[in-house]
């Protein structure tokens, strides 16, 4: 692929999806929404575009109950599209989610003792590019936390530099949020959370739990949180109240570049295309010197004359 621009082409591309709520028998969320034909959609897309993400990475919530049945049917959604996509599938404990439950159906292994000792804390290795999959949920609560163990385990991994650099990927995520009564299932603990990431090779965290996509930084670092597939808040709704809405839902890219990362959101839904360039006019820029590409590309057009 030919760069038109002065970056190169992304080192990874990671599809960052949320907040699935799979209910047992294909129960419809909410008595309305059918979350399997949502996430369905989002992987669609994916597929469509041609892109090969280097991994798929589903930041919690995968569940609305906790159910066996709702994981094994997500499981049989999602891993086939990760198989044919030569993706890394990487899943993210969320507080809807049960972690004895998630343990089994998920990885196959099974939890002794109490699940508060169990914290479901993963690392993947892609091609160089670390990927943590961090348990923020609290059993019996929706709101998240992290334990001073779970810092202590952290410490220790991020004590060596991945090739690639990190990506936190967690379902409580680290920054304020608009919707006051969220702010009582936040994430606690944040500050001893930004001492371990700080001046470590985290270049970027993703995070679910809001239902809505947003963008912050934390600890120096960006932080990109994944709408969900199951449904969307509504930021347009007055001040003081909750309202969740069956639209609007989106998905998102992330880009890392040798120097950077990128963060773009995708809208999961079938639109009516009003103007496009197809791949023969991309192929005839690319064969143009940088020079040509500017003059038949770039530069503007007289507007036409109304004598």
């Amino acid at each position: 692929m030919t760069s038109l621009g002065q970056h190169p082409d992304p080192e990874f591309t990671i599809a960052h999806l949320s907040d699935t709520h799979f209910l047992a028998d294909r129960a419809k969320w909410g008595g309305a929404i059918d979350t399997d034909s949502q996430i369905v959609k989002a992987l669609a897309q994916v597929t469509r575009s041609g892109r090969r993400p280097d991994a798929i990475v589903i930041t919690g919530d995968l569940t609305d109950l906790g159910e066996p049945e709702a994981y094994d049917r997500l499981r049989a959604i999602v891993e086939p599209v990760a198989t044919e996509l030569g993706a890394e599938l990487v899943w993210v404990m969320g507080n809807h989610d049960e972690r004895p439950e998630y343990s089994r159906h998920l990885f196959g292994a099974e939890l002794e003792g109490a699940e508060e000792e169990h914290p479901q804390d993963r690392v993947h290795d892609v091609r160089g590019l670390r990927i943590i999959s961090f348990d923020s949920t609290v059993p019996g609560f929706h709101h998240g936390d992290v334990t001073p163990q779970q810092l202590e385990w952290l410490t220790e991994v991020l004590s060596v530099p991945a090739p690639h650099g990190t990506l936190l990927a967690l379902h409580h995520p680290p920054i304020p949020t608009p919707l006051e009564l969220m702010d009582v299932l936040e994430l606690r603990h944040q500050s001893e959370l930004a001492d371990v990431v700080r001046g470590t090779d985290v270049r970027g965290i993703l995070g679910g739990h809001l239902h809505y996509s947003t963008y912050g930084t934390f600890a120096g670092v960006p932080v990109s949180v994944a709408s969900a597939t199951c449904n969307t808040m509504d930021l347009g709704a007055p001040r003081r109240e909750i309202s969740q809405i069956d639209g609007a839902r989106t998905f998102s890219l992330v880009h890392v570049y040798p120097d950077g990362i990128t963060h773009s959101s995708v809208p999961v839904d079938e639109f009516e295309a009003i103007d496009s360039l197809d791949e023969a006019f991309l192929a005839r820029i690319e064969a143009m010197s940088p020079e040509e590409r500017v003059e038949a590309f770039s530069r503007k057009r007289p507007r036409p004359s109304n004598d």
